[in-house]
């Protein structure tokens, strides 16, 4: 019997499959990895990074000026009077000098040790690298030793030798300029001046010794747009100039801030806060309306995520509110907890540690343990003083947020009514299935189209956290209806109910049962009519819900492509391509199938690519800063009027046109 040989299979992995990317290549590759996606926020990232070298050499008393220029054709430039990036010849580069390898390679840098920098902001040799790798154009000046040098780069390869430019000998420090790569961002994504101006602001007061120099081109400033044209920034009280000017006029539970700044072991932990109790209105750093907002940073970098810093803060405070009460023979604080301390509070933190661990690349959350040992260990005796120094006032605080406990049981109970109230009304063919859970942490509302896609919905959901609510068809255009046909619209009462708020001037985000409200529609034109006529009736009925960030867009795939045993989903047609390329081999025979519908996924699909927290993308919905202008947009395009909106898709054709799927 003669032995056959088998021919290897079309989809065979060997070391020919094995892709290596080389220098910045991995950075334009997957900028998601290293600045979070390629959005406006991501975008603004670059000014982070660029930033935070700037400020890294100002914290460690090298720097005193920073400054920061928008050009109109969308150049920024970022300039600090440091000692300069090195430039003579790297050790274990010979023929490349300490800039060009900084500028060029993934983990170079001095922030490693604790050599050139104590503490630092910036990513460890990752960030200008990866600034520069995702820009198509950028120019580095570097004036040391009273000479003046420059070297240009493009998508992270030099475009020039570092060339001596001529004597500079006034002149120190660092310049960068740079324009972000539309390859990347798109060519319609633009730096924002009240955005840059309120990152710059901010710098500013994390770091009292540091002058922030802003300017930025008269164009790119829109009438109404409050950011000034030039203005220097410079805050000697720190945190508490920061808080007083967020604050500003409004009532407050204690007539004066809790704030304070110290430094350990050689600056080695420093921590500077300032926090003040009141009601709704604080405006956040980050533009946003709140009742109250904890914002933090660590070696002047935000974290809006929070962190260990933040924990050792509630920590501190918690326990140093309970120690007072127990001090004073106050039993019902014995149930307070640091919800009731910090929800109303209007709160900024800021520490300086050594090597800092955060999760995630864009630095958005503090893993380091010993920052919440220092953050505690700083602020609880400081404010057990406070609180012995202003007896009057410790009463008032504690007053308020043993009343803020009240409120919390009170609603909790309330919730838990409202949802057996609300399963008794909506237990109906094709209506809500609600979720099993009391506690509205964690839970999730999928406003789902139709009743075959529900139906789906309810076998893929987790019953414990997720609901259902089918809706039929397309809902009321809110925008353009009146008063009472809106109260009168049986989807649109559904959708209130079922959310357990109230329209308009009814609506109380307290009242709200679940955590996220999901609009999950098919991913067709019909379906996002139906998502644009959901978020109009949010955006006009319940702007406070979507401000609280509770509002979101599931992400279905239009496509599953298979081979193999291979599976893999893709949300529009570039995606399929990509994935394809990507996924398979050049020969493999994919299978390229195309979902017409939610309802036409089964269970398994629609679980792993839509409602799976660990497996799924969702897209927050966010109001524009200018809330006058999403006002009119909204008005132009779900309004009465035909003319405005004719306007519109006149003006967008050319966008339109490219989008268009043929």
């Amino acid at each position: 019997m003669s032995a056959t040989r088998r021919a290897p299979k079309a989809d065979s992995y060997s070391a020919k499959d094995i892709e290596v990317l080389e220098g910045l290549e991995p950075v334009r590759k997957r900028p998601g990895m290293y600045i979070g996606g390629t959005d406006e926020r991501a975008l603004h990232h670059l000014f982070a990074e660029v930033l935070d070298n700037s400020m890294d050499e100002a914290v460690a008393g090298h720097a005193t000026r920073i400054e920061v220029h928008l050009d109109a054709d969308g150049y920024l430039t970022v300039g600090d009077n440091g000692r300069g990036i090195p430039i003579d010849k790297h050790p274990k580069f010979k023929t490349k000098s300490a800039l060009e390898v900084i500028m060029t390679t993934l983990h170079a840098g001095g922030k490693f040790s604790n050599k050139a920098y104590a503490t630092s902001g910036g990513l460890h040799g990752v960030g200008i690298s990866v600034v520069n790798a995702l820009t198509d154009d950028l120019s580095v000046e570097v004036a040391r030793d009273q000479e003046l040098y420059r070297q240009t780069y493009s998508r992270g390869l030099p475009t020039s030798k570092l060339k001596k430019v001529g004597k500079a000998p006034n002149r120190r420090g660092t310049t960068v300029k740079f324009h972000p790569d539309p390859e990347i961002f798109g060519k319609k994504l633009a730096f924002k001046p009240s955005r840059l101006f309120r990152m710059a602001k901010s710098k500013a007061y994390l770091f009292g010794g540091v002058e922030v120099r802003w300017s930025c081109d008269k164009a790119l400033l829109q009438e109404n747009d409050p950011t000034p044209e030039k203005e220097t920034l410079r805050f000697p009280g720190g945190l508490r100039d920061y808080l007083a000017s967020i604050v500003g006029e409004r009532p407050t539970v204690t007539s004066s801030l809790f704030s304070g700044r110290v430094q350990k072991d050689g600056g080695h932990g420093t921590v500077e806060w300032a926090i003040a109790w009141g009601g709704a209105g604080f405006q956040s750093p980050a533009g946003q309306m709140a009742d109250g907002f904890t914002s933090s940073y660590c070696n002047t970098i935000p974290t809006p995520e929070g962190g260990t810093h933040e924990q050792g803060f509630r920590q501190a405070l918690t326990r140093g509110l309970k120690a007072y009460a127990e001090m004073t023979g106050n039993k019902k604080a014995a149930s307070i907890t640091a919800e009731d301390v910090l929800g109303t509070a209007a709160a900024v933190l800021s520490v300086f540690v050594s090597n800092p661990e955060f999760q995630g690349q864009t630095k958005d959350k503090l893993a380091t343990v010993e920052a919440q040992k220092i953050a505690d260990s700083v602020v609880r005796p400081a404010f057990d003083h406070w609180l012995a120094d202003h007896p009057k006032e410790a009463e008032k605080l504690l007053q308020h947020v043993i009343d803020q406990a009240e409120a919390r049981v009170r609603r909790r109970k309330e919730k838990e009514v409202q949802r057996a109230s609300a399963m008794k009304k909506l237990r109906l063919p094709g209506k809500l299935a609600d979720c099993t859970a009391k506690d509205r942490t964690g839970t999730e509302i999928f406003l789902v189209e139709g009743d075959s896609a529900g139906g789906s919905a309810k076998q893929a959901r987790n019953r414990e956290k997720q609901a259902i609510l089918p809706l039929r068809g397309k809902i009321l255009n809110v925008a353009s209806s009146t008063r009472d046909k809106i109260m009168a619209n049986q989807e649109v009462m559904d959708i209130a109910l079922a959310l357990g708020v109230g329209l308009g001037k009814n609506f109380d985000v307290n009242d709200l049962r679940y955590d996220k409200v999901i609009i999950m529609t098919d991913a067709d034109v019909d379906g996002a009519h139906i998502a644009a006529l959901l978020m109009t009736l949010f955006f006009v009925e319940m702007p406070e819900l979507v401000n609280a960030g509770h509002l979101y867009l599931a992400q279905p795939p239009l496509y599953r492509l298979s081979h193999g045993g291979k599976t893999v989903y893709a949300l529009d047609d570039a995606q399929r391509e990509k994935l394809r390329a990507e996924e398979f081999a050049a020969n493999a025979k994919v299978d390229v199938g195309r979902f017409k519908g939610l309802g036409e996924m089964n269970a398994a699909d629609l679980k792993d690519t839509t409602m799976n927290p660990a497996t799924r993308q969702l897209a927050r919905v966010q109001l524009p800063d200018e809330f006058d202008q999403a006002s009119d947009l909204f008005g132009r395009l779900m309004g009465k009027k035909a003319e405005p909106r004719f306007q519109f898709i006149q003006d967008n054709a050319a966008f339109a046109q490219e989008a268009l799927d043929v």
